[in-house]
Parts: structure tokens; C-alpha cells; sequence
């Protein structure tokens, strides 16, 4: 085949079992036409491409596009419009793709701008990952992110919530829990939209098919959406022994979006933050990574989100939150690895995140082994997302 696309690897992670050594992926269209050894012959005309090693594209299943981690996020849609926004969307698209980043869930954006960028990537006009859309996140009346949130106060004002981002096109909702770090007045560890609240919302969005997403990080909202039925925990940061138990009983996904909470306190005090920024990343970070182990060791499931936008929080630094994944939970560089394709792509919903005949050929090349070192992420040699070339190192 002409535009057959072959790669010569020397380690390869497929997440189907024990890494292979020394062989061949061809690519055919947008899917992976075989996988064998060194010896395969290979289809006439194809291109051949040489990788250290060969994983899964990665999928950062908790992003916000629209920000491009600036030290004061709240001041940013203060000082900018939407139209300007859209732009830093398909450029933080961009630049996350050529990072080695092949899909995205974005959980909150100004109005349709995550929905519009999808749809452009979609039809071929932008350069981007698949996108996994929730539009606008519903908050309550002055909650975490109400700046760019749908409003909502009482059970059937979030249904409506609901019903609407629905008809605007989003694929997935986002809800707020608890309070958070990046607005002003809202302490994480207090819960927001109640139980009754979320409990309404989520059977909404369940009826029409769409996966659910609560922002929780403190211990009683964390609860609260996991009793409501909630698809993923994100951040999760003060969850308990009770909260732990009842993500294993709903066998929900936990997103730990260790970054977002890393980049503030490493940049510290001189870095342009607002004080009250700072002040409750330190008193979550103090807890955070104890109660994440404890879940992991638990046997909760987690899935990889960053949580780019947020301070110093790049989209083309996605790598950040697999190491911390390594560094931070213990977790091996293969599991990480499974954590951020596998799991995130069952999260979303979206077929992606292994490397076999017949699958979406989403996969990164590098120049060595990430079992020898996990940061040869952050430098991909070559990017392909459904079967193309979407970046490749000169």
C-alpha cells in the first residue's frame, strides 16, 4: 500500500501485555494494519520510520484549552474576551498534539469555544487531539469557576443546566462539588452543588447517555457525587477511608490532576500568583498525596488528567503528570503509562489507547525506553493520531 506507514521500534508498549522487543507497526489508513517482528515484510512503497521506543498516544482526560497557565486565571477572563480565547484554544490544541497528546477532555469552557474547536478539528480545519467536549461546568450561584459556569441552584434548575449544554452540543458534564483553589472565596474543602443537586443532574445527563464529571477535592463533596453516582472523581485530593470505599463500590474513576496543584506551590510566592492561590494549593498539597496512595493501594481506579490551564499548568506539558504519577503515587512507568491511555480513553468513552491490529492508530515514538526513564515522554521524535503524521522532529 502507497501511503502505508511503517514503524521499526526497539521496545514497544502496547499495554496487552509484557513490552515486545525489536519489531514493526504498519500503519494503513487511520488503523494499525499489523504488529510483528523485525523480519515482517512490509507493504511496497511504505514509509519507514525508526523509534527507540513505541507507546499509546496519550489522553489528558482533565484540560481546559481556553487557559494557558498563567499565573492569575481569574484575572485572565477579566482582561480578555472569548474571541481571544478561542485563539489560545486552537493553540493550546496545537501544541498539546505535537506533545504527544492524541485526545482531550475538556472540562469547562467560556459557552461552545471547547465544542467549536472539536468540530473544527473534527472536519480537518485546526491541527488538535480528538476532544471530548463538556462545555460549560454547573456551578452554584457565586461557586468555584462561576466566570465561566452555568449558575444553577436547586435540583431541577441543574437539570435544566443540564438540558442545555446538552443542546449546545457537549459531549459530557462537568459539575462543580466542592469549592477549589483558582477562585477567589471558594474554599476546596466545602461542598457546593449538594447531593440532592448532583443526584439530579447526573440522572439527566445519564438518560441521554452522557459520562459525568465532579470537580471534588474536599472529603464531603467527594462523597456527596460519588452517592449521586458519579463517573469520575477529579482532583480528589482530601478524599477518606469512606470516600475510598465508595469508589471502589461504584467502580469510579479518580483523576488526580497532580500537576495542577505541583506547578503552583514549586513556582512559590515570587511567581505572580495571587496570594490566596498559593495559600490553598500548600493546604491541600500537605494532605494530597497521602490520601492518593491510600486509594491507590485501595485499588481505586485513576485515570491521567492534568488539569492544564491552571498556573504554570502547560497542555504541552502533559508529561509533568505522568512523572508525578510515578514520583507521587509509586505507581511504575508502565502502569502510569496504562493509567493515561487505557484507563483515560475507557473514561471518555473513546476507542484509543492500546497498540494492535485493527486499532486507531493514536501512538507516539521516542528515542528510548520509558521503563529506562519516564521523561523520554517529553520529547516524541514523532506523533500520529488516526494513522497521520501530526509531528515529527527534524
Amino acid at each position: 500500500m502507497a501511503n502505508a506507514l511503517a514503524i521499526r521500534f526497539g521496545k514497544l508498549h502496547d499495554n496487552l501485555g509484557e513490552p515486545r522487543s525489536n519489531g514493526v507497526v504498519v500503519i494503513e489508513g487511520e488503523r494499525i494494519a499489523a504488529v510483528g517482528d523485525s523480519e515482517m515484510p512490509l507493504p511496497e512503497g511504505a514509509r519507514v520510520v525508526e523509534a527507540g521506543c513505541l507507546v499509546p498516544g496519550l489522553i489528558n482526560a482533565h484540560a481546559h484549552l481556553e487557559g494557558s497557565g498563567e499565573p492569575n486565571t481569574m484575572r485572565v477572563f477579566v482582561e480578555t474576551n472569548a474571541t481571544q480565547r478561542a485563539y489560545a484554544c486552537a493553540e493550546n490544541a496545537r501544541r498539546a498534539l505535537e506533545a504527544g497528546v492524541t485526545s482531550v477532555r475538556d472540562l469547562g469552557a467560556t459557552g461552545t469555544l471547547a465544542i467549536d474547536l472539536r468540530d473544527a478539528i473534527g472536519a480537518g480545519k485546526l491541527p488538535g487531539p480528538n476532544i471530548v467536549a463538556a462545555g460549560t461546568a454547573i456551578c452554584m450561584t457565586g461557586g468555584h469557576g462561576w466566570f465561566i459556569g452555568r449558575q444553577a441552584d436547586g435540583p431541577w434548575d441543574v437539570r435544566k443546566a443540564v438540558r442545555e449544554i446538552r443542546h449546545a452540543g457537549a459531549d459530557c458534564i462537568k459539575f462543580i462539588a466542592t469549592g477549589g483553589v483558582l477562585t477567589k472565596g471558594a474554599v476546596p474543602g466545602i461542598e457546593q452543588l449538594s447531593e440532592e443537586e448532583l443526584r439530579a443532574g447526573i440522572g439527566e445527563a445519564h438518560t441521554h447517555g452522557m459520562r459525568c464529571a465532579a470537580h471534588a477535592i474536599g472529603t464531603g463533596g467527594i462523597k456527596n457525587a460519588l452517592r449521586a453516582g458519579i463517573d469520575s472523581i477529579e482532583h480528589g485530593h482530601l478524599i477518606d477511608a469512606e470516600g475510598i470505599a465508595l469508589a471502589l463500590e461504584h467502580e469510579t474513576y479518580l483523576v488526580p490532576t497532580l500537576a495542577a496543584i505541583r506547578c503552583i506551590v514549586d513556582a512559590g510566592p515570587e511567581a505572580g500568583m495571587p496570594d490566596f492561590v498559593l495559600r490553598k494549593a500548600r493546604e491541600i498539597a500537605e494532605q494530597a498525596e497521602i490520601n492518593l496512595r491510600a486509594a491507590r493501594a485501595a485499588g481505586v481506579k485513576f485515570a491521567g488528567g492534568s488539569d492544564a490551564a491552571t498556573p504554570f499548568n502547560y497542555h504541552y506539558a502533559y508529561y509533568y503528570e505522568v512523572e508525578l504519577m510515578q514520583t507521587m503515587l509509586g505507581m511504575s512507568a508502565r502502569e502510569a503509562l496504562y493509567a493515561t491511555t487505557v484507563n483515560s480513553a475507557d473514561l471518555l468513552g473513546l476507542p484509543r489507547g492500546r497498540i494492535a491490529p485493527g486499532a486507531v492508530a493514536d501512538l507516539l515514538a521516542l528515542e528510548s525506553d520509558i521503563e529506562t526513564d519516564l521523561r523520554a515522554l517529553r520529547t516524541p521524535t514523532l506523533v500520529v493520531k488516526s494513522g497521520a503524521i501530526a509531528f515529527q522532529r527534524s
